[in-house]
């Protein structure tokens, strides 16, 4: 067996057995083999490789999860190109800004997001209603994938900063490829779902972990609890994972779960935001057979970070798990060695941020990713998640500023002053509540407010309340006291479940 070095070929056919690869749920049901797949990816590269483009230039992916996005995202990395799936549902402007800041020279899109292009950029159309023109840009096929140098950028993924604007990751094929290595298996009788979005590294991760241990994966548009649940029982699902907003809305549908046999799941990995014991004892609930594991990993550093304990030892309830091989780690700036700043080294690692020297300064020392997370490791060496070492906070798997909310809130012209802060949320994890101070003889209303700040920023990190405020409350520091807030916040969010 040849050693994968393109991570674009890890369905090349000497490297996988035959049998089902994907069943694409976007508009119906779909299903291709892995004979198939691993064909159209090398027709698609083929095409691009022939069409002009420079080796490492960057082409971008604006597309729902389809079969078509994983054809295209393999294959852009098999013609020696860098792929960059693009988050659809940031503000146009925000799109604009990600495609100038990586430098890419054509987008392959779906109908549905063509109009978020910016004009007369080139565009290729990988939409399964329109196959000709999708077929159009195939060439023959049959050539074997780009070699590629060790250290080669295969992707750039983009993910939020502290700074407000996405931030750009450039990671290695060899650094991808190890990555998925540490988790080959002998998957058989194995059935994964993947409903996250493929332009994030959860999603991302799922379908290329299934697809180079020929597990078959059942891909789906978007997340729907309801059509999650029946896909999980109608193709014998045995591997999910998602994020806790996901299984916290499953967990809802106890109608259609009574009529369901989810016994065929065994294990479910939950990750991207903080994971409580509650919710544990819900997703058991609903799937009484599986083993629920709490994920963590990390776009800049490696998709994931711990695993099973090397002496066999039982993984507690709600640990992240024992550093997996080749992962070095270390705690900063803790009260202790076993509790502080997760810092990172591992052959994954990002050399940089894209165009950023000063955030890859910040966040990247003598080789070691700072990833702000707070852990801390027990007796028999479990890591566990503490919390943020700023203040940012997941919303529904996303990442949500404070800051950065508040300063876009003070570009209404009502507002004079505005302070944002989370609350627990069932469903989200927690949610954005904001207190605003009017300016001087205006009166903006909550719903002006909210539709102003869906329209200003991306639509999860839109405050769910608005608090009307004489004045912000200070601390002896003389700034804003979050903590008084908190406590406000928790009074509106309980007004709110009523």
């Amino acid at each position: 067996m040849a050693r994968l070095t393109n991570f674009g070929d890890i369905v090349a056919g000497d490297l996988n057995p035959p049998g089902m690869a994907v069943i694409d749920l976007r508009g119906g049901e779909r299903c291709f083999t892995r004979g198939q797949i691993a064909a159209d990816i090398a027709a698609l590269a083929d095409g691009l490789k022939h069409a002009g483009y420079a080796r490492g230039d960057r082409i971008a992916i604006a597309a729902e999860n389809s079969y078509e996005f994983v054809l295209a995202y393999l294959a852009v990395m098999r013609a020696g190109l860098v792929v960059v799936p693009i988050n659809f549902k940031l503000p146009a402007e925000t799109i604009a800004y990600i495609l100038r800041d990586a430098g890419v020279v054509a987008v392959l899109v779906d109908r549905e997001r063509r109009h978020l292009v910016p004009p007369g950029m080139m565009t290729y159309s990988i939409d399964a209603t329109d196959p000709d023109a999708f077929r159009g840009i195939w060439g023959a096929g049959g050539g074997p994938a780009e070699p590629v140098e060790t250290g080669e950028i295969a992707e750039i993924l983009y993910t939020s900063g502290s700074t407000g604007r996405p931030k750009g990751v450039p990671l290695s094929h060899d650094g991808q490829i190890w990555a998925l290595e540490l988790h080959r298996t002998d998957a058989a009788d194995e059935t994964t779902i993947v409903v996250a979005p493929l332009y994030h590294m959860n999603g991302l991760f799922n379908v290329t972990l299934g697809l180079i241990n020929s597990v078959p994966i059942v891909l789906m548009p978007r997340f729907d609890a309801r059509d999650y649940l029946k896909a999980i029982a109608k193709y014998r699902c045995t591997k999910l994972s998602g994020i806790p907003t996901m299984f916290a809305l499953a967990a809802r549908e106890l109608d259609l779960v009574s009529s369901l046999d989810l016994n065929c799941v065994r294990q479910i990995t939950i990750a991207s935001a903080p994971l409580t014991a509650a919710l544990v004892e819900r997703v058991s609930g609903l799937f009484p057979n599986a083993a629920i594991q709490n994920g963590y990993g990390s776009t800049e550093a490696g998709p994931s970070i711990f695993g099973d304990h090397p002496l066999g030892y039982p993984r507690p309830l709600l640990s992240l798990g024992h550093p997996l091989p080749m992962i070095s780690w270390r705690l900063t700036g803790g009260p202790s060695e076993d509790q502080g700043v997760l810092e990172l080294k591992t052959p994954a690692l990002l050399e940089g941020y894209l165009n950023l020297p000063e955030a890859s300064g910040e966040r990247i020392h003598d080789g070691w990713y700072v990833t702000g997370d707070v852990l801390r490791r027990d007796a028999q060496g479990f890591f566990y998640f503490v919390g943020r070492a700023d203040d940012m906070f997941v919303c529904g798997g996303e990442n949500v500023y404070p800051g950065e909310v508040e300063k876009m809130l003070e570009r209404h012209p009502g507002v004079h002053q505005a302070a944002v802060v989370p609350v627990e949320d069932e469903i989200k994890g927690q949610i954005p509540i904001a207190f605003i101070v009017p300016s001087p003889g205006q009166s903006p209303s909550a719903a002006d407010l909210k539709a102003f700040a869906l329209r200003e920023g991306p639509a999860y990190s839109h405050p769910r309340a608005f608090e009307i405020l004489d004045a912000l409350p200070v601390a002896g520091t003389h700034k804003v006291d979050k903590m008084a807030l908190v406590k406000a916040a928790e009074a509106v969010a309980r007004r709110l479940e009523r």
